[in-house]
């Protein structure tokens, strides 16, 4: 069963049982096969066992816009990938309060993890997942999408603010799980002639903070959160365009 074989592989990148770890994934990546996400999702959490705690990031930047600009924590769906909707809809995942940048999150500190995040008035501010995933020791992992999709940048972007980072202030709806409904005004990320370079991690990193290996078909990489968050901030510090490329339009 490829369930068997996926176990094997994540714990031998390095993925421990007890840790938490936030995801990012392309399913299609690794291979083709019955159930996918279901067997994807089922052998993450046996890495991790019960003492573990599983991440995800559950972003809806796409749908909850300015010109839409309502959140609906139970119903609004994510626009980043088919096993972060699976692991959002399917189970007992719990999920952080945020317009555009909210986190899901399934295990022992799980409720720790995403019962923050409201207090932030940025997508990645220091109450989100991402930012507790540095203070909590956890892990990193891209399967199969490379580097580049790597959220919590965001959180290390935020504490020096470089010039593309941040958008005109915006107003949003939220509705909680019990039907209330909160306006709250955020300021979002722009980014706006700016391509995202966070594979440039992979200079910065050293060999235990940051290790490569296959995942069924899938190109996979595990980071320690604490160590993208340190080697990060100290190049944005030298340099605050070091992870994104200028857009040049011919």
């Amino acid at each position: 069963m490829e369930i068997d074989q996926l176990v094997e592989d994540l714990q031998r990148l390095g993925v421990r049982e007890g840790g938490s770890l936030l995801v990012h994934a392309s399913l299609r990546s690794l291979g083709e096969f019955p159930q996918r996400a279901q067997q994807v999702l089922a052998a993450l959490k046996s890495a991790l066992g019960a003492s573990g705690t599983l991440l995800m990031p559950a972003l809806s930047y796409k749908t909850v816009t300015q010109e839409q600009p309502i959140f609906d924590l139970n119903a609004t769906p994510s626009c980043v990938g088919a096993l972060s909707e699976y692991f959002r809809t399917n189970g007992d995942a719990l999920r952080s309060m945020h317009p555009t940048h909210s986190v899901c999150a399934w295990g022992a500190d799980a409720a720790w993890f995403v019962e923050d995040h409201l207090q932030d008035r940025t997508p990645v501010g220091p109450h989100s997942p991402f930012s507790k995933l540095r203070e909590a020791g956890g892990y990193l992992l891209f399967l199969g999408c490379g580097l580049r999709p790597n959220t919590s940048m965001h959180g290390v972007e935020e504490e020096v603010i470089p010039p593309y980072l941040f958008g005109s202030e915006r107003e949003y709806s939220l509705i909680f799980s019990d039907g209330t409904v909160q306006e709250k005004r955020y300021l979002p990320h722009d980014f706006s002639g700016y391509e995202q370079r966070y594979d440039r991690l992979a200079h910065l990193l050293d060999e235990g903070e940051l290790r490569f290996g296959k995942v069924l078909r899938a190109d996979s990489y595990l980071l320690s959160a604490k160590a993208v968050w340190e080697k990060g901030l100290e190049a944005l510090k030298r340099d605050r365009l070091y992870f994104v490329d200028k857009i040049t339009v011919h």
